[in-house]
């Protein structure tokens, strides 16, 4: 997932990291237009091959965000779309047929920084802090080629400031093992410290040097995308694709998944437990309705037993299914 406000060159970085040109068909809106946007969710598929290994990538961009003039609780149709796939997951996961599940969880958000100020604004530590929780967010410093280096190493030192103080929780990059070479430990290093990743996108072929690059052409000189010493477009690019991809799986589903999944048991042991109590409170011969809970978090669905009879049976009505099977006596 790819997020952050217009104009940070979001669309340009998936176009020069999968180089393909994945929003051909995008309309350009205007001013009045934009007005009244809204927050969008739109997906697209990608297929690269990495050391002939293919990959199959779903990009997932949020047009709209952080372009209102108020933007409070903008973020929320991001978080309600992780969610989404959270709960798809967590039904595919307790049905019968559990071999093929599609994964379509977000298993790590791009946000985009913007260099044009002095570090965080409020929306984006407002953003980070209500997805933390839900995703692995890496911070990408956007347009580095408007900074000069001594600006984004110092513009870095301020980001990582003031994530740690807001307490938000970004992706951490897991720690060597000691048998690890000593070339692999340099360049995990070497990705810990590049935290913002400053980026530079571009989907224009130039020369420089006697050799065509893709880069950005100005006065001054050419900005090449895929020389580190210009930017750390090589080091994001191995880090999603090489090095650190399953981690972020491993990462979504042994923490954020995990954590959703427990909020949505407990939620459903409450809503039976509840259940429970207002079944031995009814009167023999009294109808009794009421509401169980489905698999998604909080949600509930209306049922009616007709009769209860002197030992307050509930036969005949809904049982849990098999996910919850320490409630079937409560159901019973």
């Amino acid at each position: 997932m790819v997020a952050g406000e217009s104009g940070l060159g979001k669309s340009t970085l998936v176009n020069s990291l999968f180089l393909t040109d994945l929003y051909r068909d995008r309309k350009l809106l205007g001013a009045e237009e934009r007005i009244m946007q809204t927050v969008e969710i739109t997906k697209h598929a990608v297929d690269i091959e990495e050391k002939g290994v293919r990959l199959r990538l779903t990009i997932v961009d949020t047009p709209g965000f952080g372009d209102a003039v108020n933007n409070t609780e903008c973020w929320k149709p991001v978080a309600e779309y992780i969610d989404q796939q959270f709960e798809q997951y967590f039904r595919d996961e307790s049905g019968l047929n559990r071999k093929n599940i599609q994964d379509n969880r977000v298993h790590c958000c791009l946000y985009f920084i913007s260099p044009f100020g002095h570090g965080l604004r409020p929306l984006d530590v407002e953003f980070m802090k209500a997805l933390h929780q839900r995703v692995n967010i890496v911070p990408i410093l956007a347009k580095a080629d408007t900074l000069t280096p001594p600006e984004v190493d110092r513009k870095k030192r301020k980001i990582r400031e003031e994530i740690e103080h807001f307490g938000i929780k970004i992706y951490q990059f897991p720690d060597c093992d000691s048998d690890e070479d000593e070339d692999f430990k340099l360049q995990d290093q070497a990705l810990k410290e590049s935290i913002p990743f400053a980026v530079i996108g571009s989907n224009t072929v130039v020369e420089a040097r006697g050799r065509r690059v893709r880069g950005r052409l100005y006065p001054w000189g050419i900005v090449e995308v895929e020389n580190p010493g210009h930017c750390d477009f090589v080091k994001l690019r191995t880090m999603l694709v090489r090095t650190h991809m399953q981690d972020l799986k491993d990462v979504t589903r042994e923490t954020h998944y995990e954590n959703y999944r427990a909020q949505c048991i407990q939620s459903m042991t409450r809503l039976v437990v509840k259940e429970r109590n207002r079944k031995y409170d009814q009167k023999p011969g009294q109808s009794w309705q009421g509401e169980i809970p489905s698999l998604a978090l909080g949600e509930t669905k209306p049922y009616f037993c007709s009769s209860i009879g002197p030992g307050l049976n509930l036969s005949g009505c809904w049982s849990p299914p098999s996910l919850i099977n320490p409630f079937l006596p409560l159901a019973n």
